[in-house]
């Protein structure tokens, strides 16, 4: 589903005031990219039907020039099945995945994942897609701009182990997934995964 114009425009209003609150030194205009923040707050807040409070701590809580968000997500195989972890929060299926951290590169933020949600280790082979997360229909609403790195992988050792975030770990034929949680991953990634798990000459893909 394309993203509503509201979101779009709050989401921009919010960038532009931390940029002002980042790099101007005018008091007045300091205030003006304050009351923009909290008007971009408002905006999101109503629009999403989230408290204001929490929306407005959160923009708060931002500094610097506003940059995408990067999520990596792991398409790891083993006997021809891929990965999934069972996710507390809305019970469905998902490959393992988390925010990128500082002072780790996507792929040892990956590997260290993997194993905190499946107990399974793994080797990462490739960048199968870099997806602009709001050009694709996800199931839900998020404030800020997001790109996912999704990579291929093998599993090399480990035993299916659930975590805080995860209720089960199993491994899906791509004829028999379970219910996918959307606003994680769509079948289509799925889909584009397991072409790249049997075709790994295949070029990565970005929107």
């Amino acid at each position: 589903m394309d993203e509503p114009d509201w979101l779009k425009w709050a989401r921009e209003a919010q960038a532009i005031a931390q940029a002002g609150l980042t790099y101007s030194r005018d008091e007045y205009d300091l205030d003006r990219y304050r009351k923009l923040r909290a008007l971009s707050a408002e905006m999101m807040a109503a629009g999403s039907g989230t408290d204001l409070r929490q929306v407005e701590t959160l923009f708060a809580g931002e500094t610097g020039y506003t940059t995408p968000k990067i999520v990596v997500r792991a398409a790891a195989f083993q006997d021809d099945k891929i990965l999934l972890v069972q996710e507390e929060t809305d019970g469905k299926w998902s490959p393992p995945g988390v925010w990128a951290d500082v002072n780790q590169s996507p792929a040892e933020c990956l590997v260290r994942e993997i194993k905190e949600e499946s107990g399974f280790d793994a080797r990462i082979l490739k960048l199968a897609a870099v997806y602009d997360r709001h050009k694709h229909p996800h199931a839900d609403i998020v404030p800020h701009y997001v790109y996912t790195l999704f990579f291929i992988c093998e599993i090399t050792g480990g035993s299916p182990q659930t975590s805080m975030e995860t209720t089960a770990v199993d491994f899906f034929d791509e004829n028999a997934l379970p219910d996918l949680s959307l606003p994680r991953v769509l079948p289509e990634w799925i889909a584009l995964a397991f072409a790249h798990y049997r075709d790994p000459s295949l070029p990565a893909v970005f929107d």
